[in-house]
């Protein structure tokens, strides 16, 4: 990732953007997709000359479903992946989106999305594979996608397919030999969740196709899209489960210290956000290849990347883990 392959027109142009969050276009199946509305949203940017369209961060999300407590920093949300393209391959039928006409389409019921949704994406995996599919039309090989995401794919895979197995616990309260993507590759857990890693590799290959498709669309249409990386990551994520040493944690699970702010005009006891710190020293000793690593991947999504509290990158309050506010 090279200055001059980035643009930075944004610094010297005065334009018009837009911020709206995938998740809050219509459609017919309970939550915004990267779908049709997405396309026609590029359209109505380029005819109202909007240059921009600004996104919250968009892994899927955990506990809570923020945008900015995901449960990987590399990831996509597979509440985005968009059916259409499932039904045109045969890999779901129309009868089986019945169950998500259902859901409310003026709000997203996260609870109801996720028990229907997902069996569904699984759905399609199974017959991906048992009509001995290579690829999609548009998205290239699947088994070439696994190997160029390779760098985080299989510890997020990892992560949801444990986190599956173990019904959805926090990692640092796997068994003990599960609570390190090292310790659990050598775990008879690991051997048994081989179809499971690659359901959920199949889900980041629909997220990244679709994805690839409607920002090539974008910039066809002079439209940057604007991304969101927060400062900080989850505890309960593949990030901290796979490299915990780039973390202020003693014992696995367990972060000495946590983010948040001191009180303020928001909060009479300030906001005790509770995601772990980093080990700036750890970091430093590989030349901030973790840091290196999450801006070449959010750059590979963006046009333009929206730092989130960047303050933090030198002034951060350590509060103590275990504190009540």
């Amino acid at each position: 990732m090279g200055a001059s392959s980035l643009s930075f027109k944004w610094l010297s142009k005065r334009a018009a953007g837009l911020l709206l969050h995938p998740t809050s276009l219509p459609g017919a199946y309970g939550v915004g997709v990267l779908g049709q509305h997405a396309f026609a949203t590029v359209d109505f940017l380029k005819e109202a000359g909007i240059d921009y369209w600004q996104m919250l961060p968009l892994g899927p999300t955990g506990f809570g479903d923020s945008p900015y407590q995901s449960l990987s920093i590399f990831a996509g949300n597979p509440y985005l992946i968009d059916f259409q393209p499932l039904l045109e391959n045969g890999l779901l039928l129309p009868n089986e989106l019945h169950a998500l006409e259902d859901i409310p389409a003026d709000r997203v019921d996260f609870a109801r999305l996720y028990l229907i949704k997902q069996p569904l994406l699984r759905l399609a995996y199974r017959r991906f594979k048992e009509q001995k599919r290579a690829y999609l039309p548009n998205y290239g090989l699947f088994d070439d996608f696994q190997q160029r995401e390779a760098h985080w794919l299989e510890a997020f895979c990892g992560y949801m397919a444990l986190k599956e197995a173990f019904n959805g616990a926090f990692w640092g309260d796997w068994p003990t030999g599960c609570r390190t993507l090292a310790a659990a590759r050598q775990s008879r857990e690991w051997q048994a969740s081989a179809p499971a890693r690659e359901a959920h590799a199949f889900n980041q290959y629909l997220f990244h196709g679709q994805w690839r498709e409607l920002k090539s669309y974008a910039s066809q249409a002079g439209i940057e899209i604007i991304g969101d990386v927060p400062i900080f990551v989850a505890l309960d994520s593949a990030d901290v489960w796979a490299e915990p040493h780039l973390f202020e944690m003693s014992k696995a699970g367990q972060p000495d210290v946590v983010a948040g702010v001191p009180p303020d005009y928001f909060s009479a006891t300030g906001q005790l956000w509770g995601n772990p710190l980093y080990a700036w020293k750890a970091m430093e000793k590989d030349g901030y290849n973790w840091w290196i690593r999450r801006l070449q991947s959010a750059f590979d999504l963006f046009d333009v990347v929206r730092l989130d509290h960047f303050r933090g990158f030198h002034d951060y309050w350590r509060i103590p883990a275990g504190s009540a506010d």
